[in-house]
């Protein structure tokens, strides 16, 4: 009987301890919980229960169904803000991948000075997008600009561009500005990965006779898929959302061939005063990046993350 009881008593105090842990979990997860639930969750809710309603700013909303969801792809606005947040995306994305790559492994060996080099090429990312936006307008002044000051010097041209009133300068305007601004975000996530590749490995492949592109392709690349991965997922959801840097650069002109899905968006509802509308597009946009970011991180799974 007595030895019964002292086996109970431990496991009884364990017992207790895990259950005062476990209040202590819920206690320190709650706060985060609940700003999820009302600043997430809830507004997710609604945007979803607007989208199924004409809904104006101002009146009473009526239930209509889907039709938010069939009307917006008969809005040819819609339809052409995809198509070019589409291909924003498709060459913003592989260019910052490359970049970021090529500088992370710039300056990924420790030398005198690298430091000052990670410093220059991270500075940009702590500038917000709209500040950014401004120093680029002043930059493609074709008055006052320093890029037509420049091509008027090295004798490229003679005339005055408008690079911001061409759909097709005005995008690679666009990219030149957000590659600037965010390639050293992917650096940092990139040369995070490479610092943590063993040293042994490289010397291996060293000793093997292996050259540096060999290397790169069946080590470092390897060992990379999860910084990759994620540098993928934060520049094209990046993309896809974009709104400051062509509404202050373009306003999504000329004719509205610059406008962005955001901008649409932001257009619809607080232009147009289309609320519903406005959500049902939104809630597409979001599928849109669920969609987007499960391919991705699938095709770059480690194939030990599935076993």
């Amino acid at each position: 009987m007595t030895t019964t009881m002292g086996r109970r008593q431990p496991r009884m105090r364990s017992t207790r301890r895990s259950r005062r842990e476990a209040r202590t979990g819920i206690l320190l997860v709650l706060p985060a919980a609940v700003m999820l639930l009302i600043f997430f969750a809830a507004p997710l809710v609604q945007m979803v229960w607007i989208s199924f309603h004409d809904w104006p700013l101002l009146g009473t909303p009526t239930w209509i169904g889907l039709e938010n969801y069939l009307t917006m792809f008969d809005d040819a606005s819609f339809v052409q803000s995809l198509a070019f947040t589409g291909l924003y995306t498709v060459i913003l994305v592989p260019v910052l991948l490359i970049l970021g790559m090529a500088l992370a492994l710039l300056v990924r060996v420790r030398r005198r000075g690298v430091g000052v080099f990670r410093t220059i090429f991270f500075a940009p990312v702590v500038i917000g997008f709209s500040l950014a936006a401004y120093i680029w307008i002043y930059l493609l002044d074709p008055r006052v600009g320093l890029f037509d000051q420049l091509l008027k010097t090295l004798g490229i041209t003679s005339a005055a561009g408008y690079w911001l009133a061409n759909p097709e300068l005005a995008l690679l305007s666009a990219v030149v500005m957000v590659v600037w601004k965010s390639v050293g975000f992917g650096m940092l996530l990139l040369l995070t990965g490479l610092l943590a590749i063993p040293d042994e490995l490289t010397d291996a492949a060293r000793i093997d006779r292996a050259g540096p592109v060999q290397t790169f392709r069946y080590i470092t690349l390897p060992l990379l898929r999860r910084p990759i991965a994620l540098t993928l997922v934060f520049s094209a959801v990046a993309s896809v959302l974009a709104f400051e840097q062509f509404y202050l650069l373009t306003g999504g002109g000329p004719e509205g061939q610059t406008t962005t899905v955001v901008m649409e968006i932001f257009r619809v509802g607080f232009n147009n005063f289309q609320l519903g509308l406005a959500s049902a597009m939104s809630i597409f946009l979001m599928a849109i990046l669920v969609l987007i970011s499960a391919i991705q991180l699938g095709i770059l799974r480690d194939k030990h993350d599935t076993e």
